[in-house]
């Protein structure tokens, strides 16, 4: 997929995904040019076949799609979410007397909403389109790039050859393009594996996301529209073959086994996706012309559901860095713009990347005194107004300096 526009951009994003497209919008805001270029074919991304995986989108990446003109693509495929429920138990026995509940009223508007990824990137398509000064190159990737003093060059696998002020990596956890500027990466593997399905329940959901601790990690059911939930099943890597092996029924038992009746009987819905889960930190997020965002950046534990976040986060950032210095005069790759870029992000995602890590290795475990310590640390956190409500904020994102995207206002 292709359409015309500036031959040698401003920006070149490596990366049509969630963040990449969120970025480019951003960029074309301030009336940037911006060439996007994605190894995949929209119609492939958009398929219900290539990913069963959803976003919690937080309330602030709402008000930044909402900025974007996004939301409006998306808003019917979108399910609030209204309360979270976090309990704690082993399998087969009943949760812990303590829980955690988030209530949206607290805080006066949904926690955020729970979308399937597949809406998510036709939204960002539709909204794109409407954008005269974004180019889609698909399938294409960068193969080589070359800095100059003012420009930098990158030559495409379709043996296109463009220039452009500023190339930023979106292109994923394995980002080549991270590799090929030098970036070096923390990294480590879990051994868990998500997998991830959709289920339908007897009772209704009433828009709220229960997340369930087990001793083999997380287990959430998160809600969607149409009277459907999302399975985020985080399991040992030994076990999870197995458990993707078995037929409907057995799988809908295993689902209901570990999360109780709350919903009513569950039925499983559709295929079945599984995940390795990893760990990866950029030990630096710039170079010369040259920036992350994203996967490519970070890659963090789901356990509280943030790396979405975390990345349109650095796409609101890095673009509002990008367009302060044009306003300045400079150019959007702007040494110190990319610094104060860098600094921004690279704190906060070791932050959240550092508490999930940790969050999972305290959670993952049927060890007796940890885990009665986690539950009267639920307790604790329900019953303390204020600080239940600080946690509600860090849910929705709204902790820290925010970018003005994530404010509802333009970038």
């Amino acid at each position: 997929m292709s359409h015309s526009a500036a031959p040698n951009p401003d920006v070149l994003i490596a990366g049509g995904g969630m963040v990449g497209l969120s970025l480019a919008l951003a960029l074309a805001q301030g009336e940037m040019s911006v060439t996007v270029v994605d190894p995949l074919a929209e119609s492939a991304v958009v398929s219900d076949r290539f990913d069963g995986r959803v976003s919690a989108l937080s309330y602030t990446s709402v008000r930044m799609l909402k900025a974007l003109g996004v939301w409006k693509y998306m808003e019917g495929d979108a399910q609030p979410i209204f309360d979270i429920l976090v309990t704690d138990a082993a399998v087969d026995s009943a949760p812990s007397p303590f829980s955690l509940h988030f209530d949206h009223r607290e805080i006066g508007e949904p926690v955020g909403a729970i979308a399937e990824n597949r809406h998510i990137r036709r939204a960002l398509f539709a909204a794109v389109k409407e954008r005269k000064t974004i180019t889609l190159l698909s399938p294409a990737a960068i193969s080589r790039t070359a800095v100059h003093d003012d420009r930098m060059e990158a030559e495409l696998s379709n043996g296109t050859s463009l220039q452009a002020n500023l190339v930023v990596g979106a292109d994923g956890r394995d980002s080549p393009l991270r590799e090929q500027m030098g970036l070096r990466t923390i990294a480590w593997g879990y051994p868990q594996v998500g997998i991830v399905a959709t289920v339908r329940s007897e009772r209704p959901h009433n828009g709220t996301a229960y997340e369930h601790f087990l001793p083999s990690g997380p287990f959430a059911i998160l809600p969607l529209t149409e009277s459907r939930s999302s399975l985020v099943w985080t399991e040992r890597e030994e076990l999870a073959p197995s458990l993707l092996k078995l037929p409907a029924d057995r799988f809908s038992e295993e689902v209901e086994r570990r999360f109780g009746d709350h919903l009513g009987k569950i039925e499983v819905v559709g295929p079945r996706w599984s995940y390795p889960l990893r760990f990866h930190l950029a030990r630096g997020y710039i170079a010369s012309r040259f920036a992350l965002v994203g996967d490519a950046a970070h890659g963090i534990h789901p356990i509280a559901g943030q790396g979405l976040n975390l990345g349109l986060k650095d796409a609101a950032a890095l673009a509002e860095c990008a367009l302060e210095s044009v306003r300045l005069g400079l150019d959007p790759a702007d040494p110190e713009g990319l610094r104060r870029y860098e600094r921004w992000r690279r704190f906060d995602s070791f932050v959240l990347a550092a508490a999930t890590d940790g969050l999972n290795r305290f959670f993952s475990n049927n060890i007796s005194p940890i885990r009665a310590i986690r539950d009267l640390g639920l307790g604790m956190v329900d019953a303390i107004g204020p600080l239940r409500r600080f946690f509600m904020r860090n849910a929705g994102g709204d902790l820290g300096k925010l970018p003005r995207l994530m404010r509802g206002e333009p970038a």
